[in-house]
């Protein structure tokens, strides 16, 4: 079963067009994250704040500026993946102990992992620190709650989530990332960032996503569609 988002549902962050003229709107999209809002509230404040600056200062589309498009493009990643940690419910065992830090690991993107520990810097979720950590392609290590994967490349991001430390959440950007195990994978339509789920890989994880998460969503897939 594959459920698709209305066109008159509520734009989630991101979902306004990545324009170079609305990076300084971003402003206020990252300051939301020092309070505690729902996830509805969130995304129609951040969608308002883009929209604004597109209508102010129209801007080239993102195919004409690539580096400064790629570069908003994963600010608003970076953020939607700080989000998720807070839709997701872990299983009882996933952390050591009460003060144990809720970890994100990132392959195949220096810039990501850096832009996520500066979205991160001070921050919680559930009462704990986050801690951003930068690995390698084949590196062992300790398990991660949440593991993005860079790159476009399916086949590549299959083999890295099958030779990584194990991840809760496993998050990629490629055509086929559900496919090839990933529970959210991000696409770009229309020159917006979405984002998919697929409720059988959450399930095999066993990690409970929020109806709130599923909501915005772009597609949610179960079984074999």
């Amino acid at each position: 079963m594959i459920r698709h988002r209305s066109s008159s549902s509520f734009t989630p962050p991101g979902l306004a067009r990545l324009r170079t003229g609305s990076r300084p709107l971003l402003r206020p999209f990252l300051r939301s994250f020092s309070r505690p809002l729902g996830l509805a509230s969130w995304t129609l404040a951040c969608a308002a704040a883009v929209f604004t600056a597109i209508g102010v200062a129209p801007a080239p589309a993102l195919a004409q500026n690539g580096a400064s498009s790629q570069a908003l493009e994963r600010r608003v990643k970076a953020a939607f993946l700080y989000k998720f940690l807070g839709y997701a419910e872990f299983p009882a065992g996933a952390f050591a102990d009460p003060g144990a830090p809720v970890t994100i690991g990132v392959i195949g993107s220096d810039e990501m992992a850096a832009e996520l520990s500066r979205v991160v810097a001070g921050r919680n979720v559930g009462g704990r620190p986050v801690v951003v950590r930068q690995l390698r392609e084949g590196e062992a290590g300790n398990p991660v709650h949440l593991l993005f994967v860079a790159g476009s490349d399916s086949a590549r991001a299959g083999r890295v989530l099958k030779s990584s430390p194990p991840a809760l959440l496993p998050v990629t950007e490629c055509e086929l990332g559900l496919q090839q195990g990933s529970v959210i994978n991000f696409r770009i339509v229309d020159e917006r960032v979405r984002f998919d789920v697929s409720l059988d890989s959450a399930e095999r994880n066993n990690v409970k996503l929020s109806s709130r998460l599923l909501t915005v969503a772009n597609r949610v897939v179960k079984g074999n569609s």
